[in-house]
């Protein structure tokens, strides 16, 4: 809220507090005196003293107001009725005077209905926009946004063929439920999807609800916490009686981790606004009120934080996994993105496809779009094959920057790191081939890339795959060590990379021959600090001092390994060296050649 909204409530009081007061000043008449009919007798008996009088008739009736103005300045007004036949008494008196008529309503009269009638409105505008006061009303309202149609189908869903599948079973209870009835069939009351982020669960959960066509309430798990204790509980009611109106449908809450985190993980297990939120979650998921026709769909990247109460039979039933897509899926999510584009004709999203393994459906969303950006910027009239790889270099890596001033001394090193790199990539059948070779620095701080070409997805890797990978990664050193005679900083983000592969292939993995299958990683994903501190390391000091030379002994075995195979082909890595000198990137084509 900004801040001329914020602060608009006390203005308006200021003005109604003004017109308050030039009201009364009207209806007070200044320094004028009402006189009783004594009073008036009074007046009119000394004619020397009175210099005007003034008499005022009302339409439609015999009353009105007489107004007398005294010679020493002072005003008299009087209420008259037909009986005091007021104009008799003046000329008996020798009074001049004059005679006006009442024409309606003035502003002394109807100013205190303005009055009343524009803060009845400020007061109503107040609490329908939620502010002020209002404000405190709605903080049990639910904030649920409800979709009546949404637009999106399972056509508007690329990949996710089993995932599709599952669901369909939803749509059809949402189509017939009497069906499912018939057979005694209970559908599942909730359904969980978990996956990486940008792996397309929001989407997917519109796509149910629009194939259903039911209506089809959102909500985060974020808008259910408040520092108001009770608020979050209330919304959660109020979420569930609007669904009921509109079964059957579908609510959707995205990001269920914030609000159905797993109760009691505080140091002193606390009591707190989300737990009171979540305890209400599950007594109207399953409790004591059936809730017939309402499908609770969520999203979560992170299911291991979760309760368990809320994943039980009877509230989650189901957990439907949304994995990265494979080499097919991300095909066919290309096609979908590409579908409204203008491609030309070398573009090839198999090849694409091929070389973002690992990429969300996020991520291609993205990639599509940025090639269409530096299209339309390089004033193109179609998206082409070396826009969508510009694109790829500028999401995976980062912009490259040629303008960035680098010495030859630098230049040199960073082409032999690179090198050594694309040799062993080269190389070795686990990793490999190369794609492209540069040093070009790019957005990330690094001073140049080289991107490999995976052929297929793995779901396993084996411990080879792990060790050649950890042979390519020390390339960059290597052929520093070797031509340079010295070593650099270059290596760093190299050196984590080894030392992770590592340890997690002793400590987690069980590809140690001294220490074997055991499990020496298991509270490492145990995020809450509360039952960390509880837990005991479940190996001893010999252990750990095994798995440290465990760790170094794999790190030493690749790392012989590796520089064997780039001294064979030192003379590869001085002729890609010149040659990048020269080019400042290569393909994978122009590499291969030099073997």
């Amino acid at each position: 809220m900004n801040n001329s909204k914020r602060f608009r409530f006390p203005w308006i009081a200021l003005l109604l507090i003004a017109i308050i007061y030039m009201a009364m000043l009207l209806t007070m008449g200044g320094n004028r005196n009402t006189v009783t009919a004594r009073g008036l007798d009074k007046l009119i008996s000394s004619p020397d003293k009175v210099a005007s009088v003034v008499i005022t008739t009302s339409k439609g009736n015999n009353t009105g107001t007489i107004d007398i103005k005294a010679v020493n300045g002072e005003e008299y007004t009087a209420v008259l009725t037909d009986s005091d036949r007021i104009a008799e008494r003046l000329d008996a008196a020798g009074i001049d005077y004059a005679v006006q008529s009442d024409s309606g309503l003035g502003l002394a009269d109807i100013l205190p209905y303005i009055i009343t009638v524009i803060m009845f409105v400020v007061i109503l505008r107040f609490i329908a926009a939620g502010r002020g006061g209002g404000q405190m009303m709605n903080f049990g309202k639910s904030r649920a946004r409800l979709s009546v149609n949404p637009e999106q189908n399972m056509n508007s869903v690329a990949g996710m063929v089993e995932e599709k599948e599952e669901l369909q079973e939803i749509v059809e209870f949402l189509r017939n439920p009497k069906a499912f009835a018939e057979m005694g069939a209970r559908i599942p009351k909730g359904i969980i999807l978990v996956g990486a982020p940008g792996t397309g669960k929001t989407i997917l959960a519109k796509a149910v609800a629009g194939e259903a066509k039911v209506p089809f309430y959102s909500i985060s798990g974020s808008d259910f916490v408040e520092m108001y204790v009770g608020v979050g509980a209330a919304r959660v009611r109020d979420m569930f009686e609007e669904a009921k109106k509109n079964s059957p449908c579908i609510i959707f809450i995205d990001e269920i981790d914030a609000v159905a985190r797993r109760r009691g993980t505080g140091l002193g297990g606390s009591h707190d606004e989300r737990e009171q939120t979540l305890n209400q979650m599950l007594v109207e998921m399953d409790g004591f009120t059936q809730n017939q026709g309402i499908i609770v769909m969520a999203a979560t990247n992170r299911v291991d934080i979760l309760d368990p109460a809320i994943m039980r039979p009877g509230r989650f039933d189901r957990k439907i996994v949304v994995s990265k897509p494979d080499v097919a899926a991300r095909e066919a999510i290309l096609r979908l993105h590409g579908r409204n584009k203008h491609l030309a004709e070398d573009v090839d999203l198999k090849r694409v496809a091929q070389t973002t393994a690992g990429y969300t459906g996020a991520d291609l969303e993205n990639l599509m779009n940025e090639a269409a950006i530096g299209a339309v910027m390089k004033k193109e009239n179609e998206i082409s094959q070396k826009d969508i790889d510009a694109a790829f270099i500028k999401t995976g890596i980062g912009t490259e920057k040629r303008s960035k001033i680098i010495s030859e001394r630098d230049k040199k090193i960073t082409a032999y790191h690179e090198t050594g790199h694309a040799i062993l990539f080269h190389l070795l059948e686990d990793v490999g081939p190369v794609h492209m070779i540069s040093i070009i620095p790019t957005g990330d701080g690094a001073a140049g890339y080289t991107m490999p070409l995976p052929d297929k997805d793995d779901s396993f890797i084996t411990r080879e795959q792990l060790k050649h990978m950890m042979m390519a990664a020390m390339g960059g050193r290597i052929a520093e060590e070797l031509i340079c005679d010295d070593i650099t900083t270059g290596a760093s983000q190299d050196i984590r990379q080894v030392t992770k592969i590592a340890r997690a292939m002793v400590m987690q993995y069980g590809m140690s021959d001294k220490i074997g299958m055991i499990n020496c990683d298991e509270n490492g994903d145990d995020v809450f600090l509360g039952y960390d501190i509880a837990h005991n390391k479940t190996y001893s000091d010999e252990m750990l001092n095994l798995i440290d030379s465990e760790i170094r002994k794999l790190v030493d075995e690749c790392y012989a390994a590796a520089k064997e195979l780039i001294v064979q082909h030192q003379d590869v890595l001085e002729k890609s060296c010149r040659l990048l000198l020269e080019k400042e990137k290569l393909s994978g084509e122009e590499f291969a050649a030099l073997f």
